[in-house]
């Protein structure tokens, strides 16, 4: 019950995470510093680069969200064991995202132009993909979903 709870819990918090800045970013050290968060980086990537835009929506909305959701199923009774790897597969895009978030903060601030600092909300949603990965590997050791 408390796996599954959490796995719900989840459902709150990533669009929060998603909400919340990620970092706060300015180009010269002496002006303010503008917040970043998954959406605002979406808006200007779809602005942008759409290609890149795809892939980080998928990274970040709906690879961690589906996922959630398909645990969801599953705890419930409403989704097949044998989803599982999919979902395994889901998990690995989104902390793939955190990847690219921690690879960008640290090229920034190695080229030295600008200042980053990083915000809470990175620290929200990197512990969402980290409890959905420990939630999908709690649910992958249950007897519930053994397969014979």
């Amino acid at each position: 019950m408390p796996l599954i709870a959490a796995n719900l819990a989840l459902l709150v918090l990533y669009p929060l995470a998603w909400w919340a800045p990620l970092m706060r970013a300015g180009l010269l050290p002496l002006f303010s510093l503008n917040e970043i968060s998954v959406l605002t980086g979406l808006q200007s990537l779809w602005a942008s680069d759409i290609f890149l835009a795809l892939v980080v929506t998928l990274f970040a909305l709906f690879a961690p969200y589906l996922k959630t959701i398909g645990l969801a199923l599953l705890h419930f009774g409403l989704l097949k064991p044998a989803a599982l790897p999919v979902l395994h597969a889901l998990g690995k895009l989104a902390m793939a995202d955190v990847f690219l978030i921690a690879l960008y903060i640290t090229l920034s601030k190695g080229i030295g132009l600008g200042r980053i600092e990083v915000a809470w909300g990175l620290y929200l949603f990197t512990g969402c993909i980290l409890a959905s990965l420990f939630i999908s590997w709690k649910t992958e050791q249950s007897p519930l979903t053994q397969q014979d």
